[in-house]
């Protein structure tokens, strides 16, 4: 079996809060952590952006990535939200046991 972090943004931690939720209820992701207090600096639409955002990092099973990717999409109200995945190459064995069992 293999695993993967889904690294995502958000606007805002409630916005993230609920698609953590979402993630882990519907068993995409074991555990999702919400960290607030990023600046993020782009383009969007031919214009510098800057914009405070809060940073998600979904614990999951590789297969189960793009069903992960589907739903925030579905849910979150960026028109280009940010999903990417991360391979897990090693961990710890009782942790990735973990993770296999509540994205069961």
């Amino acid at each position: 079996m293999s695993y993967c972090l889904a690294y995502m943004t958000a606007g805002s931690v409630e916005e993230a809060k609920t698609i953590g939720r979402a993630l882990v209820e519907d068993r995409l992701a074991a555990c999702v952590n919400v960290l607030p207090g990023m600046v993020s600096l782009y383009r969007w639409e031919g214009a510098l952006e800057e914009a405070a955002e809060v940073v998600l990092i979904a614990k999951t099973r590789a297969e189960k990535f793009d069903a992960l990717a589907e739903r925030v999409a579905e849910i979150h109200p960026y028109d280009t939200p940010c999903a990417i995945r991360l391979d897990i190459s090693s961990g710890l064995p009782a942790f990735l046991d973990w993770i296999a069992e509540e994205t069961a």
